[in-house]
């Protein structure tokens, strides 16, 4: 055989990425082919290598027979032929004769040779598709080889990847034999051979990138989130820690904005936003409309996932974003509708704040039904002072605090005007009355059950004029804003009738 045949394997193992032993099967297969077809069989052909791979050589098994005309001439050898082979040997042996390669018929070797071609190419192409399926998500780095009708082909080494212009940023720009770091985005056979789909656009590529630069996400002391993107604009990217002592954000961002800077190069200047992730929705939602300040956010519909986002009248263009990109993102990243006002904005809409609470509330986790409480001890963020305080004044249940007016707190002994204003915030925060037919509600679970009696037990309600809190005509004070009331005008229509 050729004396540079060990030569010619490694070469096509290095070109095309083949194993040797694939290699030495294909040579096999070709040698095979070419014998059957000079010979019309190949059952007794053997192929053989040297121990170093750097030689074969194809043999012919055949049977010794008897000198006559009739034999077999392919699978049989006469005696004295044999002899001179092998002086030893005797009727009935088997003897290996050597088979040089030229004897074969050009058309046997043509045809072997396509064959051996087509095998190569799909032991490479199966080579290569189990080498990359395992590393669809991964970052590879190739070079710029050519373009067509916006495709970029980029040359991997061992085969070629294809970057497609919908998974391409439209910041970046690529030159012959420019560098390209990509994500392996899909792998899969194609009539015309091995197609490895790469990506600059998926989130995950951004991911990859933060897992190169960032030591804390690599290793798993950050987690990210979720990430949600604009290719070539604007990337949010939520992270949290698994550890109090680690602040996701500042791993992110690094000493003096080290790490997002070069993760920022690597995306040729595209904005990132790093924010950390709460499981409390409206936290979330307040840290994902960033860089801007949000002031408060409230649950309009829990079911419909719908809430709104108030800002400063300075942070609105912020919030929204350049054609609503920011906004945008940050519904996609919560996976939340919000909208964006202003509080001027806010006051124009027909908006309950006392419903939206009510609703925010429920939404934290609050349970639907609480246990009753009833004295000011009970309320949340009273201090112990106060509840001593308004002990000292006679004051322990919640039904006689809330029937005070703030002309009345004030002149309770020991009370100064900032704890007045604590206990009545603490009070609108903590305590709602809803009145029905039957009975008063508070929201934090008091109870006060109205006499029932016969129609002569009715008493004719008013609505306040400030607040609308039913009130009665022996009411000076309205029990729920505090305001005056006066019902002179009342009794005088009541005379003139």
């Amino acid at each position: 055989m050729n004396a540079d045949f060990a030569d010619s394997i490694r070469l096509i193992q290095s070109e095309r990425g083949i194993t040797e032993d694939l290699v030495l099967a294909t040579i096999e297969e070709f040698l095979m082919a070419a014998y059957k077809k000079t010979f019309g069989t190949s059952e007794n052909a053997v192929v053989r290598f040297s121990e170093s791979g750097g030689d074969v050589a194809i043999y012919a098994k055949k049977i010794i027979v008897e000198d006559d005309d009739l034999y077999d001439p392919v699978s049989e050898i006469e005696l004295a032929e044999a002899l001179e082979l092998n002086e030893e040997c005797e009727i009935g042996d088997e003897l290996l004769i050597e088979i040089d390669p030229k004897e074969f018929d050009r058309g046997a070797v043509q045809s072997a040779k396509q064959k051996a071609r087509q095998n190569l190419r799909e032991i490479q192409k199966d080579t290569l598709y189990s080498e990359f399926k395992d590393k669809v998500g991964e970052m590879i780095i190739g070079y710029f080889q050519r373009e067509k009708n916006g495709t970029i082909f980029v040359d991997l080494g061992k085969t070629e990847g294809i970057l497609p212009r919908r998974f391409q940023s439209p910041r970046e720009e690529y030159h012959h034999g420019d560098r390209i770091k990509a994500m392996i985005a899909e792998v899969k056979k194609a009539p015309t051979g091995l197609e490895i789909i790469l990506s600059r656009s998926h989130g995950e590529f951004v991911k990859r990138i933060f897992e190169l630069e960032v030591p804390e996400i690599y290793d798993g002391t950050v987690e990210v989130f979720k990430i949600v993107r604009e290719p070539g604009y604007r990337t949010k990217v939520a992270v949290y820690s698994t550890r109090d002592d680690v602040d996701p954000v500042g791993a992110c961002v690094g000493l003096k904005g080290v790490r997002i800077q070069a993760i920022v190069r690597e995306l040729e200047g595209e904005k990132i936003d790093i924010l950390k992730y709460d499981s409390d929705p409206m936290t979330f939602m307040r840290n994902a409309l960033s860089p801007a300040e949000v002031q408060d956010v409230i649950v309009l519909d829990g079911g419909k996932r719908q809430a709104l986002a108030i800002v400063p009248e300075q942070q609105l263009s912020l919030a929204i974003g350049k054609q609503g990109l920011n906004v945008r993102l940050a519904n996609r990243l919560v996976d939340w509708n919000i909208d964006v006002k202003t509080e001027a904005q806010f006051s124009e809409m027909d908006v309950s704040r006392e419903i939206s609470r009510a609703a925010s509330d429920l939404f934290r986790g609050i349970d639907e039904v609480e246990e009753e409480i009833t004295k000011i001890g009970e309320l949340p963020d009273i201090s112990e002072r106060l509840v001593s305080l308004l002990k000292e004044n006679g004051i322990e249940l919640i039904e006689t605090l809330i029937s005070l007016t703030t002309v009345e707190l004030e002149g309770l002994s020991g009370l100064t005007p900032s704890d007045v204003d604590q206990i009545q915030k603490i009070i609108e925060d903590n305590v709602e009355i809803i009145e029905s037919d039957e009975e008063e509600v508070l929201e934090d679970g008091l109870e006060t059950e109205e006499p029932t009696g016969g129609a002569e037990d009715e008493v004719e309600t008013y609505e306040c004029p400030e607040c609308e809190q039913q009130i009665t005509a022996d009411m000076s004070v309205c029990p729920n804003c505090g305001v005056g009331l006066s019902f002179e005008i009342e009794e005088v229509e009541e005379q003139e009738e």
